[in-house]
């Protein structure tokens, strides 16, 4: 690791700093007499993430949203729907493409945060990333089973800086349940997909929650599902027809099993404690994936099986407290994750596909494939404290939050690659075997930010967070946002943020090497150069840098219209990719290349929404997101498959109070692809884009009695199906799934 001059003591420094400079006003010292006191609150303001969650950039999505059009698999089947978001795989490589995660304003699904009641999931980071920035993982979005949750909290923009690295382009909160009642509740759900060649989903789950005594309530969850993997041969027509002849995966399979329990101690009036602990399997079934192309002998054999799994356990302590100078809420969270899977190539064609890695007759020849294992250990502590204050003379809400953040990864299996005997780089290890396997770096953060009722019409809030890294330094990450009323209907948001993203333990760690035998070598001046080549770690890195910009306007009317539109861009300053620069010059075999701060990039888009009630029974709803730049700027090629725009549309028909229909439709615009290969790095002169298209689903919900409701529809009405026909060239990389019906069932006692 690099070091610098900067130290530690700075953050404490800047923490002293920012919390001084105003007077605290209490906000409860003055308590009534008797029941007939009259107290003078004065004017209440917002805190800054309370204000945040009312800007442009936020969508929430309820319980009862959940409800209306249930989850099949993965919430990621509801967030996509809502503005600035799309799903893609986690490059613009196009490889793994079936993997689709949440991609926020085209940023990536690497700078989309997860958080679980406000705590970090990493889990996907145990998962080697490829060269081109592809993992082998379907994200962190589907470890809370969809009955537990209470609504999703969708944040875009410059309102993501203060939660630090990883939401560059934004943050997905899962909020679950709390019932303080007792509480009971079982859910069932079905779908089965018309297709043969489609797989079918299904899926339980139970909570029991309630008081356990005078202070003591605790909840209890569990769930179970399971969807089957799509056919071998699902894309084999579609490939034919466009003229390929490599077989080409469909989407996997998986199966997911959760339990936890939550106990919330009410320590004192005022103050609770909640002790946490929730432990996750999540393994998928093959359905003949691999990273560079087409489905192989040995993979192919394993359709239907259990190829990989990731096993999740989180740990956590919570405190809230209230004062008379305001709340808190601080917590220690422990989150490890063990990533199973069976061995795969390190090198060449078979890179990333399942191979036989284990000689099970000692005859020297390998002929079996093993399990092997990677393990990631997160500890996450953060503090955060909302006071109410007078700044500048006017009424404000202070923030003041620290944050510390250890990442540890255990992986014997990524550095096993040796490098030859000609690369004389005294930072490195040749030997795989002399390699240490473990790897940790750790993070504090401090920040600040102020909510200021500066006028009747304006509010402006101001922050700064500050994070130290042992891996990278100091980085600091201002940002400011606003809102303007002009009148009781229409306001103003604008905001800026400067938002970054460390690097991660695979693009740090010199032990972790790519090969190729030539194929992945990089193009000079239309010639590519010869292999093998070899890009390693770099433990020299800096965070990528982003400043996030955007401009909004909003109207909600009396008369039940609402409507917005948000400008927005994101201006990469040195964002991380694999090294274009040969570390030994003047070799002309076994170069070698390190994972590099490369040039900027920039996003540009436009997101807006509009709702409106058409009589007593039927609400409208539409949003559109119109992506003007996507682009690396050396290379002109974009940073995510992303539609060039994305419209949502549902139409709510409320027939009896018990009984609710909506129809929704989502048309996704052309795809526009990158022109050069993951695989050989070798630019396409007219790459294949995909074009637009549209999905209409029906759905609805009957509340059977007051704790029963039963859902029904058909998603995918008039069933488009979309087939894949590329991996990694063009934008033909995933499928979208045909037509398919379900039901399901809520219980609550």
């Amino acid at each position: 690791m690099k070091t610098h001059s900067s130290r530690l003591a700075s953050c404490t420094a800047l923490f002293l700093v920012l919390s001084t400079g105003f007077s605290v006003t209490p906000a409860f010292a003055q308590s009534a007499e008797d029941d007939d006191e009259v107290v003078e609150l004065g004017t209440i303001v917002l805190s800054a993430e309370e204000q945040i969650k009312q800007a442009l950039g936020v969508s929430t999505i309820t319980a009862e949203d959940l409800a209306k059009t249930p989850v099949m698999n993965d919430i990621s089947e509801v967030v996509r729907k809502m503005p600035g978001v799309n799903l893609t795989g986690s490059s613009a490589s196009g490889q793994r493409g079936n993997q689709r995660q949440i991609d926020l304003r085209g940023m990536g699904p690497e700078n989309t945060l997860i958080l679980i009641d406000g705590k970090p999931v990493n889990s996907r980071n145990a998962v080697k990333m490829g060269r081109n920035g592809e993992r082998d993982s379907r994200g962190d979005s589907n470890w809370v089973p969809a009955e537990l949750i209470e609504r999703i909290e969708v944040i875009r923009g410059p309102a993501a800086a203060r939660y630090g690295s990883g939401a560059s382009g934004g943050v997905v909160n899962i909020v679950t349940k709390r019932p303080d009642t007792f509480t009971g509740q079982v859910g069932l759900h079905y779908t089965k997909s018309q297709s043969d060649d489609e797989g079918d989903s299904r899926r339980a789950s139970f909570m029991l929650a309630g008081p356990a005594g005078e202070r003591l309530t605790f909840r209890v969850f569990g769930g179970y599902n399971k969807t089957s993997p799509d056919a071998l041969d699902i894309n084999q027509e579609a490939i034919a027809g466009n003229g390929g002849t490599n077989l080409l995966a469909g989407r996997e399979g998986v199966v997911n099993k959760d339990i936890g329990a939550l106990v919330t101690w009410a320590v004192a009036d005022g103050h609770e404690i909640d002790f946490e602990a929730n432990f996750s399997r999540q393994g998928n079934v093959f359905a003949g994936d691999t990273q560079l192309g087409s489905i192989g002998t040995v993979p192919a054999s394993h359709w239907g099986e259990e190829t990989n799994r990731m096993f999740r356990r989180t740990y956590a302590i919570t405190h809230r407290g209230e004062y008379d100078f305001g709340t808190s809420n601080s917590y220690l969270q422990y989150e490890s994750t063990a990533n199973t899977r069976l061995c795969e190539g390190r090198a060449g064609a078979s890179e990333g596909a399942i191979a036989n890695c284990f000689d099970s007759d000692g005859d020297g020849v390998n002929d079996t494939v093993a399990f092997n294992t990677i393990t990631l250990e997160n500890i996450t502590a953060k503090t955060e404290w909302i006071l109410p204050t007078q700044l500048f003379g006017r009424a404000a809400t202070v923030t003041l939050g620290g944050e510390f953040r250890r990442e540890k990864i255990n992986d014997p299996v990524s550095i096993l690659t040796s490098l030859p005997g000609t690369i004389t780089d005294p930072t490195l290890v040749n030997n795989a075997a002399d390699r240490d396997p473990v790897l940790a770096m750790n993070r504090v953060g401090l920040y600040a930010e102020a909510n200021i009722e500066w006028s009747d019409n304006l509010i402006i809030t101001p922050g700064l967070r500050y994070d130290y890294s042992d891996a990278f330094g100091g980085n600091a990450s201002p940002s400011l946002n606003a809102e303007y009323r002009f009148t009781d209907e229409w306001k103003m948001k604008l905001g800026i943020a400067r938002a970054f993203k460390t690097p991660n333990v695979f693009q740090l760690n010199p032990g972790y090497v790519y090969t190729t035998n030539g194929n992945g070598c990089p193009w000079v001046n239309g010639v590519r150069l010869t292999g093998p080549c070899y890009v390693v770690g770099n433990p020299d890195l800096d965070p990528e840098i982003s400043v996030n910009k955007e401009i909004g306007f909003a109207y909600e009317g009396d008369n039940g219209i609402n409507a917005s539109l948000t400008w927005f861009q994101n201006d990469y300053k040195n964002k991380i990719q694999s090294g274009q620069i040969q570390e030994n010059p003047g070799a002309t075999s076994n170069r070698l290349f390190r994972w590099e701060n490369t040039g900027p990039a920039v996003v540009e888009g436009i997101e807006g929404n509009f709702s409106t009630r058409i009589g007593e029974t039927l609400t409208l709803n539409t949003n559109l997101t119109y992506m003007i730049d996507s682009k690396i700027k050396a290379t002109g090629q974009p940073l995510s498959l992303v539609p060039d725009y994305t419209i949502n549309a549902s139409l709510d028909w409320q027939a009896r109070d018990d009984l609710g229909f909506t129809l929704s439709a989502t048309h996704y615009g052309p795809i526009q692809p990158s022109a050069v290969s993951a695989v050989t790095n070798a630019v396409t002169a007219n790459p294949n884009e995909r074009g637009g298209y549209t999905l209409f689903n029906l759905d609805m919900n009957w509340d059977v009695s007051g704790t029963a409701r039963v859902t029904a529809g058909v998603t995918n009405l008039f069933d488009k199906k979309i087939y894949r026909t590329e991996t990694s060239a063009g934008s033909n990389t995933f499928n979208e799934p045909g037509r398919a019906f379900y039901v399901g069932l809520t219980k609550t006692f």
